[in-house]
Formats: C-alpha cells, structure tokens, sequence
C-alpha cells in the first residue's frame, strides 16, 4: 500500500501546482480564442445591416476583370508566360477587392471611440489582443464574400480555376489571412490619426501604391529594379503568389508554406502592434 501511495503521489496527483497551472493555460486560450471569436461575430454581424456594401465593393474589381482584363488578353501586351492574361489577373484582383475592403476597415474604430464603445471594450477584461484579432476575422468574413463574387466572375470569363478542395480550402486561409493582415493594418493607422478625414486620405493614398507596387496586373520580372525591390517588400505580393498557385492550381507546396509563412509572420506582428496602440484610440 506504501508503494502504491507512493507511486500516486509521483505521479502528479500530489503535485495540484503543476495541474493548476496546466489548467489555467488551458483555460487562458480557450478563453482568449471564446472571446476573439465574440468580438468577430459582433462585428460580423453588421453586414447584415447594410448587405449592399458587400456589392458595391465588388463593382471596382468586376471592372478590372471586365475591361482591363479582357483587354490585355487580346493585345497580350504583358508577358505571362503560358498562362492567359485574364487567368493570370484573376488571383491578382481578388487581392486587390479583399485589400480595399480591409483597408478601410479601420475607420469602424473612429465611430466607435466617438460613439463610446472603445472605453467599454476597454474597460472589459477581454485581452487587446483578441479585440484587434476579432476585428481582423470579421474582415476576413468580408473578403470571403469578394472571394465568391470573384470566382463567380472568372468562371463567366473563362478563366482556368482549379476545383481541388484542398486548394479551394487554401485559398479561403490566403483571403482570410490578407484580409486579416490588411485590416490590422488599417486599425493601427485609424488609432494614430483619430480623425474620419485624415484616416480616409491616408487610405486612399495606400491603396493604389500597395496594389500597383506588387505582382497582381504584371509579373514582378518586368518591373524596373527599384520597382521588384518594393513588391518583394510589399505583402500583396505574397497574397497574390499564394491565391495564384492555389486557384489555378499550380502549387508549388515549398512556395505555398513560404507564403502562408510571411503572412502569418506579418499578421502576428501587426496584432502586437494592434494590440499596443488600440488603447490610444480612446483619446
């Protein structure tokens, strides 16, 4: 009976400290991701609201695709190499439609200072880092949407997409994670600034630079050196490797894991940061 008393108190059940403590960090994540998951369908939820905002976002990039893409594939002014024009801009544009949703996303912090709701999330004990991950998803659950409308298009236009589930799977990750990475983006910007105005000016000043500054109209070969230079900086450049080899299936699975790893890398930077300033939007 000694030994066997013995044996139970080696293993573990004499030591509450350490299952406690296994405990609690069990609890701390399921409860920071509980609470992410809160602050995503709260926000969310708002599409319902005005629904329609989902389709005029999505007129910009079916334009693109419409006229410019059409186009240039009959001029075949840009080399693409064995790849049409329009298959090769359709990844691109559904990067270009899921940053301009994301981008602006920020200016939802602003009306929530002015409206009070950031000193009750503030005062909440809901960690900063799940209220700047929250807002992230939601935005992803916007660019899911541009996903559908873009696929959709590129389906009347004939463009050559890959039906592989796991590649479909993998796009849904690439948009959810460009959106994500984008929008954070974006809530730091709004926390800085503070004004409706200056966030808007900003916005609309980043946009066009990030897109035309990356690979999603024209290989970054073709680029002059100062050009190939920012685009390898820029992180639309990666969402738009990525999107490109899962929807016209041509991954490359060492190419994909670099990608998925870069964005990652700068999302998770972002909601540090996010994380930091999201207090100062209170002031």
């Amino acid at each position: 009976m000694r030994l066997q008393e013995q044996d139970v108190s080696r293993g573990g059940l004499a030591n509450p400290a350490a299952a406690l403590t296994a405990d609690g960090g069990l609890s701390a994540i399921t409860g920071f991701i509980r609470k992410t998951l809160v602050i995503a369908e709260l926000e969310a939820r708002k599409i319902r609201h005005d629904p329609t905002d989902l389709l005029t976002r999505a007129v910009q990039p079916a334009l693109w695709l419409l006229v410019f893409g059409q186009v240039f594939t009959q001029i075949r002014a840009i080399p693409t190499g064995n790849l049409r024009y329009i298959d090769f801009m359709a990844p691109g544009i559904l990067a270009q439609s899921v940053l301009f949703i994301a981008i602006f996303s920020g200016i939802t912090i602003i009306w929530e200072r002015d409206l009070g709701i950031i000193h009750k999330f503030l005062a909440s004990p809901t960690p900063r880092a799940a209220l700047v991950l929250g807002k992230a998803l939601s935005a992803g659950v916007r660019g899911l949407s541009q996903m559908l409308i873009i696929y959709l298009l590129a389906l009347l236009l004939g463009v050559q997409l890959s039906w592989n589930p796991l590649f479909l799977i993998g796009t849904l990750v690439a948009v959810l994670l460009g959106a994500s990475l984008f929008s954070t983006f974006s809530l730091i910007i709004a926390c800085m600034v503070k004004t409706r105005e200056r966030f808007m000016g900003i916005g609309q000043v980043l946009t066009m630079p990030l897109f035309f500054a990356s690979n999603a109209i024209y290989p970054v070969a073709i680029m002059p050196l100062w050009l190939q230079i920012i685009a390898r900086l820029n992180p639309l450049s990666y969402q738009v490797d990525l999107l490109r080899a899962l929807m016209l299936g041509q991954a490359n699975a060492g190419d994909v894991a670099v990608d998925f790893l870069i964005l990652i890398a700068v999302t998770a930077v972002l909601i540090v940061i996010g994380a930091r300033v999201y207090p100062r939007a209170a002031t």
